[in-house]
């Protein structure tokens, strides 16, 4: 699949099968996160594979109650190290440059997933001190996003876009 057909057939998938992925593509998609730009190259952020049923079960309702995070094999949460970003760029590495590079990141993995035959979804709707606790973060550590990945059950569908006259602003000299 090339890149464009990636893009267009991206979908948000919130029904995954029953089945394994195989530890050949989860390392593809991991590669992929790790090839993502980052503010100074610094790569202010870490990711957390979680796939044990306890976790994923407690994820739910820390999402809440997003049920389809149970039902994905693996669930990836992307993390932002402040610490990492603020050794060069200090406040503003460590408020945003982090969360840049967590979310670039994760659209890599999302996107490498979909070239693999797989289906994902962004979760950004969670309780960031119990993602923490239930991953046992250590404190500097924030969860940005958690990115369920598996075989989809449904095809999904398109979703309208906004047409790009309405959100691109060409400037004039």
């Amino acid at each position: 699949m090339n890149f464009f057909e990636v893009m267009s057939n991206r979908r948000s998938i919130r029904l995954y099968k029953d089945q394994e992925i195989e530890k050949e593509k989860l390392q593809k998609i991991l590669e992929c996160a790790n090839q993502a730009p980052s503010a100074g190259n610094l790569q202010g952020y870490e990711i957390y594979i979680v796939t044990s049923k306890e976790q994923l079960g407690k994820l739910v309702i820390a999402s809440f109650g997003q049920g389809f995070l149970e039902q994905a094999p693996v669930v990836l949460v992307f993390c932002a190290n402040p610490a990492r970003s603020a050794e060069r760029y200090k406040e503003r590495g460590e408020q945003l440059y982090c969360l840049q590079d967590a979310t670039i990141s994760c659209t890599f993995a999302m996107l490498a997933s979909t070239a693999l035959g797989l289906s994902s979804v962004w979760v950004g709707a969670f309780i960031e001190e119990e993602v923490a606790k239930i991953l046992d973060l250590p404190n500097f550590l924030r969860p940005i996003a958690l990115l369920p990945i598996g075989y989809a059950a449904d095809s999904g569908r398109t979703r309208p876009r906004r047409p790009l006259e309405d959100q691109i602003h060409y400037l004039t000299v």
